[in-house]
């Protein structure tokens, strides 16, 4: 039983030596014999880059144990071919420092990268093999093609980059108020003949007899706000600041019994007017005022408050003088509604008047007209009269609307790169340029939205698809659309594209289509897509609509 074994043993092993110690030439003959497969069977472009990994099987018995194989793998496209590094197989009696591939047969993976060029979208790869013996050469007589290239859908990625303005803060309505004060005695709720003949209340008067020739004013009422200095008992002020305000109320209307202003009035008491005095000291040059101002936030009882500050007798003496009688007081306080310029005034004023509008205007004004010089003429105005950073920073958004890079990067080097939104500008300008490691620099220090959305781009252009995701996920537009094509979520990628018709838009729904095999739709979005000469011509290379030519 033993013997037969062996006996079969040596018969299989001499069976298999004979094979392989045939001809060495033979390698080339039985090429067809070696299986080759490749991951992907469709090239895909990364990042500029093209990675391939591709694998070879050799029977039993293929290859000769003197003999080598040098396979080159090739990269045939529009315009030229690129050979990437070769693989070199050594028999197991060759005395060199390549893989061995054993009589018995084995599989070998390489892996290999090609830098894109521009024709590489209509390409495909193949294997190119020679037989080494000694000092002959014998090449193989044709080249194996193991996959088709090359998928290059990521570059339509945009990478203008959106650039961000600064709001304004333009208000159609405003609220405004003018005040007057009607001063008391100590402990008096009398108001005293000379108060409603000072200065300050002639004007008030002056005011409100003014108003109703004023076409943007309105008055809205008055308020009269009466309080007591915080000094002696909480009780007796509360009454005090009660009875200022009854007074009070009879001087205003002593005030405005011929002009009669319209608006109710409503009456209001204070009582002791701490946050007044907190004002006030905080005001003074005291050198005790922060001990008193640690005393008001350590203390909510008043009685104490008043305690510990008379407690510091020299200071007090001086609140007596310089504080505490100007919060004997009532506030007569009339609000009064101001509409602003409309849109269509504005707009006019643009044209005729651009000096009367001011900050606000000028910067609201902009985003109400198309005119991109006009925007131009507004920020620049708001920047240069007012020496607004959001007019300087607006400014150099109107120039990269208008393409002109170098003028935005002169108004942002006036700007505060520390500010979010012009870090994402100064992104986008390096981004233009095509320095995209240096606008990938501001992004990170933006940390704004606008920067989050253009970083995103970035990414996918790094082939960094997750993390674009993960930034534009919801996004509707061309880069929104790729990120999530990239990652597989065609339904998603449709939906982020909307309603757009542009020939952009319509390239990629039929890129989406292709890959969901709808092939009538493909052919739909083809006869559009054909209409326009240069897409055409992509269209009859690209990859992506192999399977529908």
């Amino acid at each position: 039983m033993k013997k037969s074994l062996l006996r079969f043993l040596g018969i299989a092993t001499f069976g298999v030596m004979l094979v392989a110690c045939n001809n060495p030439k033979d390698m080339v003959k039985y090429a067809d014999d070696v299986e080759k497969s490749c991951n992907p069977e469709i090239l895909e472009v990364i990042a500029d880059k093209i990675d391939v990994t591709y694998t070879l099987t050799f029977p039993e018995g293929y290859f000769h144990p003197k003999a080598m194989l040098e396979v080159t793998p090739v990269l045939v496209y529009e315009g030229g071919e690129v050979a990437a590094q070769a693989l070199k197989l050594q028999g197991e009696k060759v005395q060199d420092n390549y893989n061995v591939i054993p009589v018995a047969g084995d599989a070998i993976q390489h892996k290999i990268q090609f830098d894109y060029v521009e024709g590489m979208a209509k390409s495909h790869l193949e294997l190119r093999g020679a037989v080494i013996y000694k000092d002959d050469v014998w090449p193989f007589p044709v080249a194996y093609k193991i996959a088709d290239g090359a998928n290059i859908t990521y570059k339509w990625v945009e990478l203008d980059g959106t650039p961000a303005l600064m709001p304004n803060d333009y208000q159609k309505v405003i609220q405004e108020a003018e005040e007057t004060n009607i001063m008391y005695a100590k402990n008096s709720a009398q108001v005293r003949g000379k108060e409603l003949t000072k200065g300050e209340i002639k004007e008030f008067q002056e005011f409100l007899k003014n108003l109703p020739a004023d076409e943007r004013r309105v008055i809205k009422g008055t308020d009269i706000i009466a309080y007591a200095s915080p000094e002696g008992p909480v009780d007796f002020n509360e009454k005090l600041s009660e009875n200022r305000m009854k007074s009070a109320e009879k001087a205003y209307q002593t005030i405005t019994r011929k002009i009669k202003p319209e608006g109710e009035v409503s009456l209001q008491t204070k009582g002791e007017d701490w946050e007044g005095f907190q004002e006030l000291v905080s005001q003074t040059d005291l050198g005790d005022k922060d001990l008193i101002l640690r005393v008001l936030s350590m203390y909510s009882d008043p009685v104490v408050r008043e305690r510990e500050i008379r407690n510091m007798s020299a200071v007090y003496k001086i609140l007596e003088d310089k504080v505490l009688p100007k919060l004997r007081r009532a506030r007569l306080i009339t609000n009064v509604e101001f509409t602003n310029y409309s849109d269509e005034e504005l707009i006019e004023l643009t044209a005729s008047n651009m000096d009367a509008l001011n900050e606000e205007a000028l910067l609201y004004a902009a985003t109400l007209t198309r005119d991109n010089d006009t925007k131009i003429a507004l920020y620049k105005k708001a920047a240069e009269k007012y020496n607004s950073p959001r007019g300087q920073n607006n400014l150099a958004v109107a120039y990269l609307n208008a393409g002109k890079v170098n003028e935005a990067a002169a108004a942002l080097a006036k700007c505060d790169a520390s500010n979010p939104i012009v870090a994402n500008n100064l992104g986008v300008i390096e981004m233009r340029k095509g320095n995209y490691g240096k606008a990938a620099e501001f992004f990170g220090k933006s940390g704004c939205e606008t920067a989050k959305y253009n970083q995103g781009a970035l990414d996918i252009l790094n082939g960094k698809y997750k993390e674009a995701l993960v930034k534009l996920d919801g996004q509707s537009h061309m880069n929104g659309s790729l990120a999530q094509l990239l990652n597989g979520n065609l339904d998603k990628a449709e939906a982020a594209l909307g309603s757009c018709r542009c020939a952009n838009s319509t390239y990629m729904k039929a890129v989406i289509a292709a890959r969901k095999g709808q092939a009538s739709k493909v052919g739909e979005l083809m006869e559009e897509i054909n209409k326009v000469p240069e897409y055409a011509v992509k269209a009859s290379k690209d990859i992506e609509f192999a399977k529908y030519r």
